[in-house]
């Protein structure tokens, strides 16, 4: 993978793990509260080891109890891939 986009997959992932810590919510808990997820897949998106798919980030957003506008609303960098 492309160094830019791993520093791109990692911001999100910060972003994810923030959003889980302030909501009190560990990663075994978002995957429960989903409808697919498992803890590791959970992990690997906080960790950046994984580029989600959109039925997956509607599954994160269920799995938080957010809306999925909610995950995207970061600071990232918006420059050419």
């Amino acid at each position: 993978m492309e160094e830019h986009k791993e520093e791109k997959l990692k911001r999100f992932g910060l972003h994810i793990k923030m959003l889980r810590t302030e909501l009190n919510l560990s990663q075994d808990t978002v995957a429960l509260n989903s409808d697919k997820l498992i803890k590791a897949t959970v992990s690997d998106i906080e960790n950046g080891k994984r580029n989600l798919s959109f039925t997956t980030l509607l599954d994160l957003a269920k799995g938080l109890g957010k809306h999925p506008k909610e995950l995207l609303d970061y600071d990232f960098d918006l420059g050419s891939e």
